[in-house]
């Protein structure tokens, strides 16, 4: 019996061993036209897939087995009519597929239903769920106003004006329209673009870009 009980614990230490970031809660937004309409905002519990997370909150279909996401509350994907649902975690578009995708706590899920064409299918990062995209690595804030830099560094644990390579950078540009907004894939991380009058509402409000796409 002492064995029994021995093998029981070691069992229960076992299943409690896992990492942190699979228990607590993500986020999860469901959106339509590029972030234009929202059909879910959210918190979701972590440790599950990025199918079944929005399965827990709205009505799905799937197809290929339950791999992709074929429609949500009857928003349906169709090849003929170049019209789906795509999704990023933290910003970054997924490159497999979403059942492979596990949420960590603290993540951000973003599934969007939208037009494409060959060249729009694929966007590899969009500025909407700021500041996750920036959280990963560190992040050079590049900008003559060095009080604005701050206010948006401090949003990402950045730092302003880098004098060694980072892995991200923000680049507030006097030279840009003032609502300009453009961010990409650079190298590993990721490069944004601000015009003046974005950077100064984005470094009052981090969520000032929640929903937009920015390419």
């Amino acid at each position: 019996m002492r064995r029994v009980a021995l093998l029981l614990v070691a069992l229960v230490l076992a299943g409690c061993g896992g990492s942190g970031r699979d228990r607590g809660n993500a986020t999860l937004w469901v959106t339509r036209d590029r972030g234009g309409h929202v059909l879910f905002s959210g918190a979701v519990p972590a440790g599950d897939n990025a199918i079944r997370t929005v399965a827990r909150k709205l009505k799905v279909t799937t197809r290929y087995g339950g791999r992709y996401l074929e429609s949500v509350n009857g928003l349906e994907g169709s090849l003929a009519q170049q019209r789906d649902w795509f999704y990023f975690v933290d910003g970054v578009e997924g490159s497999v597929s979403a059942a492979e995708v596990k949420l960590r706590a603290g993540d951000v899920l973003w599934w969007d239903f939208r037009r494409w064409t060959p060249a729009t299918m694929h966007i590899a990062v969009v500025a909407g769920a700021f500041p996750q995209p920036f959280l990963r690595g560190r992040t050079s804030v590049v900008s003559k106003r060095r009080d604005l830099a701050a206010r948006i560094a401090k949003e990402v644990h950045g730092v302003v004006n880098a004098r060694t390579p980072a892995r991200n950078y923000i680049v507030v540009g006097e030279s840009f329209a003032p609502e300009h907004v453009h961010i990409a894939r650079f190298r590993n991380g990721v490069t944004l673009e601000l015009g003046s009058a974005v950077a100064r509402r984005l470094a009052a409000d981090p969520h000032a870009l929640r929903y937009r796409f920015g390419t």
